[in-house]
């Protein structure tokens, strides 16, 4: 999640948010959040449909994104009940997305299974298939009248 997002959940300014952050970076590794690249920030702009530049009223810096395990360090950074009511229901988020990809995966399984069946039922239809797709080897003669 991106850091103006989770502040306004929280109800507090970005600023604040990052300066939160930068006062307790050793809560904060690599894997809990990360700065997005410029590449990206302006991919985002573009996709949220922010027409201001950085200097004219938009967002000065790039923007940090959090991960599960940053959401979760930042209830502790904030520490306002806010904080932690809406840290709480962002985790059960992240474990309904977790479940919910779970099932995916188990479904893609299954299906990989009914193709493994279905190829080998159909085995034969399909070598037929091929067979009748493979240029004739026998020599064939000539269509019409022949010349004497």
């Amino acid at each position: 999640m991106l850091d103006a997002d989770l502040a306004a959940l929280y109800g507090v300014p970005t600023k604040r948010l990052n300066e939160a952050v930068r006062r307790n970076r050793a809560r904060f590794p690599d894997d809990f959040m990360f700065r997005l690249s410029t590449d990206e920030a302006v991919s985002l702009r573009s996709q949220i449909a922010t027409s201001k530049e950085a200097g004219s009223g938009g967002r000065r810096y790039i923007p940090f994104a959090f991960t599960e395990q940053g959401v979760a360090m930042l209830s502790s950074v904030l520490r306002s009940p806010r904080a932690i009511a809406i840290n709480v229901e962002i985790m059960r988020v992240f474990v309904r997305i977790r479940r919910l990809h779970g099932e995916h995966v188990d479904l893609a399984r299954r299906i990989d299974e009914l193709e493994q069946r279905f190829d080998r039922r159909f085995k034969i239809v399909f070598d037929a298939i091929r067979l009748l797709q493979e240029p004739s080897t026998q020599e064939r003669r000539p269509i019409g009248f022949g010349r004497r």
